[in-house]
């Protein structure tokens, strides 16, 4: 049975598109249980997903990645500015034509594990997007047996549960899921990090192959440089709920513009034993509360770069060059290099 497609915006319009989103959740307390609080999960964020690109988004545990992430499928309701999918604002779309629109996006998790049904044979966890849908009988086996063939994923492990797979095998079938519906978009939250290394880079490869194949657009979230490098045509940097810098993989490895973005990368691992006594960048103490930020640059209690208009401003995401976006008051006077030559 052929799927129903939702109308398409222009060619020239993005994927996704957030204008200035945000999401807070109230921290409930106060007289009676009034919420005078808030956890600033996402604060202000505004970029795009362009067609057919992979955008990674990295940033230490806490800095916003997972939450901007569930905004996208409306999992989230933003607290304000806009999440457009497409053309349409998924704030402003609810019953059948937000399911609509979520057959056009797929999602893996970072625990394959859990996100499968333990009590249910794999099969049926890689079916159940189409059972949501109403298709069934013969030409739901058809793309389950498509699909999995498409993963790399022998069929002898569609009648198994999930405890008796590998790891992964568990992260293919979830891949499988994801993309059983034919999405455009595929949102990978740590796709890779509950797995061995030498899975990881099969894993990866995958996604790469599938990519090519079915024309995927990925929002990749991680925390390991070196991986979004390698899957990434553009990286966003998120600190404390917002967007730091935006910009090309290779051109930010090579030149970070922002000091938290040269300190993620230095804080890495080289994979070339020679850089490994490159030049450091180090920030101090921990991050701030989401819940009361500090004011200005909410870097700046731990940036060895801060000066006093970084305590009284907030900095805007400013275009710094083609294709590169920062939020630093003092971008244009440093010099961060942390590639060869550092």
């Amino acid at each position: 049975m052929p799927m129903a497609t939702a109308p398409q915006a222009p060619p020239s319009w993005p994927l996704v598109r957030l204008d200035s989103a945000r999401k807070y959740f109230p921290i409930r307390g106060g007289l009676f249980g009034h919420s005078a609080r808030y956890v600033r999960a996402v604060n202000n964020v505004s970029m795009t997903i362009e067609r057919g690109e992979t955008f990674g988004l990295v940033g230490e545990s806490g800095s916003g990645k997972t939450t901007l992430a569930r905004l996208i499928p409306g999992l989230l309701r933003p607290s304000g500015g806009r999440v457009l999918y497409d053309g349409r604002d998924i704030a402003r779309t609810h019953g059948g034509e937000l399911n609509r629109l979520r057959r056009r996006m797929g999602i893996v998790f970072q625990d394959p594990a859990s996100s499968l049904n333990p009590r249910s044979p794999v099969r049926a966890s890689i079916r159940r997007p189409l059972d949501l849908q109403g298709v069934r009988g013969r030409e739901a086996e058809r793309r389950v047996l498509e699909t999995i063939d498409r993963v790399n994923l022998g069929r002898e492990v569609l009648d198994r549960y999930p405890h008796q797979l590998s790891g992964g095998q568990q992260q293919r079938a979830s891949i499988a899921r994801a993309i059983i519906l034919n999405p455009e978009l595929v949102i990978l939250d740590e796709p890779t990090s509950a797995l061995d290394v030498s899975i990881q880079a099969q894993i990866l490869n995958l996604l790469q192959s599938l990519q090519e194949q079915i024309r995927l657009t990925y929002l990749f979230i991680t925390h390991n440089l070196s991986i979004v490098r390698y899957m990434s045509d553009r990286i966003g940097v998120m600190y404390l709920g917002k967007l730091v810098e935006v910009a090309p993989a290779e051109a930010l490895h090579d030149r970070p513009f922002h000091p938290y973005t040269a300190a993620l990368l230095s804080a890495s691992p080289p994979l070339n034993p020679r850089l490994r006594d490159r030049k450091r960048y180090r920030l101090e103490g921990d991050p701030p509360s989401l819940i009361s930020p500090p004011p200005g640059c909410g870097l700046h209690p731990r940036c060895p770069f801060a000066v006093e208009v970084c305590s009284e401003r907030t900095p805007p995401l400013v275009e710094a060059a083609a294709r590169r976006l920062v939020a630093c008051h003092r971008w244009e006077e440093l010099t961060l290099k942390v590639g060869p030559g550092a």
